[in-house]
């Protein structure tokens, strides 16, 4: 049920010829990246299908997002990619969760007792500067401690900088590192993995067997465009008005109308993830471009119209008519960042075999 006129649409059918036609070009195994709830989109949901997909593991950010995708009964292998508490390990065990060696220090820091069944891939730092080994000695060392602790080292992984950029070189210098790191090590890893989408599709990285694929899965990349995006965001008019030249708009007066015309309103505002620097985008209305005028508000904001729409007509913020790269770019931000920021308060819509199958407003779906 959708209490509110403003929704993301998520196409289904879409995420999963992405994931079939990324593993069908790159001809490797695939991670699916749906932290951050699925990239905002509901992880459940993104996790299932992708499972129908065939994906060969899901990663997401932190314990608590993997935990939750296991108590929605979500059994196939998870990657926790970011840091986890050491005094955790237990837990990950108990539901067969693998998690990231960040440090020599969170090797030490591992409780001794009954860790033997923990799952580990080894995170090397090539150049982001974020988490992560950075010599070979400490992955040499790292290696050493964990087999006499007897945790299950399954892989070893980076994370380029740049891959979204024309000039690879800096990312090649990364991979370069990357493969002296893994030639050191005499032990077999069942999974190596450097590339995320853009590199996955632009970039041979020939010591690995496996992507860890984000953004591509929902449709987005600098280098595809035979992928086909997942999202689209859409409101409707709950009210319209005609004012008259002179008058204003919104908080601050920021907007005066030039002439007599229609002001639009439509139940959707900063609160939502659509943030005030979207004042004077575009919107989508029946095969018009309207402009967003005045500032938005929490929970609303409002479209300049020449003509008369009623209460209930479809607005598309973006989707099939202004691309999700398109506002990010408007944005000065990235496609990621647009996704990410759309909060709970937006019910979703689901399309599955070409119809929609499922909504879901998440703050509400107890009651």
């Amino acid at each position: 049920m959708l209490y509110r006129d403003s929704w993301i649409q998520f196409n289904l059918d879409h995420l999963i010829y992405n994931i079939h036609y990324i593993k069908k070009k790159t001809n490797k195994k695939l991670m699916a990246v749906i932290k951050a709830n699925g990239y905002g989109n509901g992880d459940i949901e993104v996790a299932k299908s992708a499972i129908e997909a065939n994906i060969d593991y899901l990663c997401v950010s932190s314990l608590d997002e993997a935990l939750n995708l296991r108590q929605h009964s979500i059994d196939v292998p998870i990657l926790i990619l970011g840091y986890v508490n050491p005094s955790y390990s237990s837990l990950l065990i108990e539901h067969s969760l693998t998690t990231t060696v960040v440090s020599i220090d969170w090797i030490h820091q591992l409780i001794t007792d009954d860790i033997k069944d923990l799952k580990v891939h080894i995170k090397i730092d090539t150049g982001l500067n974020r988490i992560g080994l950075k010599t070979i000695e400490e992955l040499q060392q790292a290696m050493l401690l964990l087999k006499e602790k007897g945790v299950v080292v399954e892989g070893i992984f980076t994370h380029f900088a740049c891959s979204d950029q024309k000039d690879q070189t800096f990312t090649k210098q990364q991979y370069s590192l990357f493969k002296e790191f893994v030639k050191s090590c005499t032990h077999t890893f069942t999974y190596i993995h450097t590339n995320n989408t853009d590199a996955s599709l632009s970039f041979d990285a020939d010591i690995t067997n496996c992507n860890r694929v984000g953004l591509g899965i929902y449709g987005y990349s600098s280098y595809d465009k035979q992928l086909k995006p997942c999202v689209s965001l859409y409101s409707k008019v709950i009210h319209c008005k005609k004012i008259k030249q002179g008058e204003y708009v919104s908080y601050g007066i920021t907007y005066q109308a030039q002439k007599d015309e229609y002001i639009l309103t439509i139940p959707i505002g900063y609160a939502d993830g659509w943030i005030r620097k979207n004042q004077n985008r575009k919107v989508w209305i029946h095969g018009t471009l309207c402009t967003i005028v005045g500032r938005i508000c929490m929970d609303q904001c409002m479209i300049q119209s020449d003509v008369f729409y009623p209460v209930g007509t479809v607005v598309e913020l973006f989707g099939p008519h202004i691309s999700l790269e398109t506002v990010a770019s408007e944005l000065d931000t990235i496609s990621y960042e647009v996704l990410t920021l759309l909060s709970d308060r937006l019910g979703k819509v689901y399309i599955k075999d070409n119809k929609e199958t499922f909504r879901s407003t998440p703050r509400f779906d107890k009651l």
